[in-house]
């Protein structure tokens, strides 16, 4: 895997999206068609924020987002989704 330098502007952050297991917990292949857009992923770089509105995420939180939320691109074998800080909706703790 190749190591990707981004730098989000302002209020944008790069999630890069946490893969769900293809197997249920049984053993079962799940089919595409059952399989959901993620809703989770870990944070890999922040924005410096607004002027008046600081950022609440940091590098490495566990979070979840809209469903729909941000834009999803391919850099190398790497994907990730950049979306504003708005459209996490949790940080998931220990």
């Amino acid at each position: 895997m190749t190591t990707i330098n981004i730098k989000p502007l302002l209020n944008m952050v790069a999630i890069e999206p946490v893969k769900k297991n293809e197997k249920t917990s049984g053993g079962i292949l799940l089919p595409n068609i059952d399989k959901e857009k993620p809703q989770e992923g870990i944070v890999k770089s922040v924005g410096p924020g607004k002027k008046d509105e600081p950022m609440n995420v940091k590098v490495g939180d566990h979070v979840i987002f809209n469903k729909y939320g941000g834009t999803e691109f391919n850099i190398g074998d790497e994907t990730l989704i950049i979306m504003k800080e708005s459209e996490i909706l949790a940080i998931i703790t220990d």
